[in-house]
């Protein structure tokens, strides 16, 4: 095992992991796991909503092969796959939790072309409160604006709710 090559894993496991959490907040959180991830499409009334409990459950398999990377003799590249999962949580964190909906105090104005996309993407996300309805499943790229408007004023779905002002921004 070389350095360079335990650096491209862990970036190709930060990559992938966009993959997946399209995947799991389509299908899953959207689907069967709604029962949690209905409390993020609600105003939240704490400090917690039952929503993060999705941030304890993908933890589980970072933490799990960073153990056995590092203290149980597993494959070397378990320790790597392990740390890229736990860096897209905290990209994740950071993007999500820190900027988009500011759960913890910041003052960061997207500034880029990027971040006003993917902020405003994910805004376009919450503008349905409904399980099925909904545009934007990614979150570290999503499709230009215009097309996520597109897409619900399609569904019949524009403006349903009273956050739309916000997300005009």
């Amino acid at each position: 095992m070389t350095p360079a090559l335990g650096i491209l894993l862990f970036l190709a496991t930060v990559t992938a992991m966009e993959g997946f959490a399209y995947v799991m907040h389509r299908w899953v959180m959207h689907g069967p796991g709604w029962f949690l991830h209905a409390s993020h499409h609600r105003p939240r009334t704490g400090r917690w909503e039952l929503n993060d409990l999705y941030a304890v459950i993908f933890a589980i398999p970072s933490i799990v092969l960073l153990l056995g990377g590092v203290q149980l003799g597993w494959w070397w590249g378990s320790t790597w796959i392990g740390a890229g999962i736990a860096a897209y949580g905290a990209i994740y964190f950071g993007f999500h939790d820190v900027i988009v909906h500011r759960r913890v105090a910041t003052r960061y104005l997207p500034r880029s072309a990027y971040m006003k996309r993917i902020v405003q993407a994910h805004r376009l996300h919450h503008v349905v409160e409904t399980r099925r309805g909904t545009v934007s499943f990614g979150f570290l790229w999503a499709p230009p604006a215009e097309t996520l408007k597109a897409e619900l004023n399609r569904r019949g779905n524009a403006g349903v709710r009273a956050a739309t002002t916000e997300v005009a921004r």
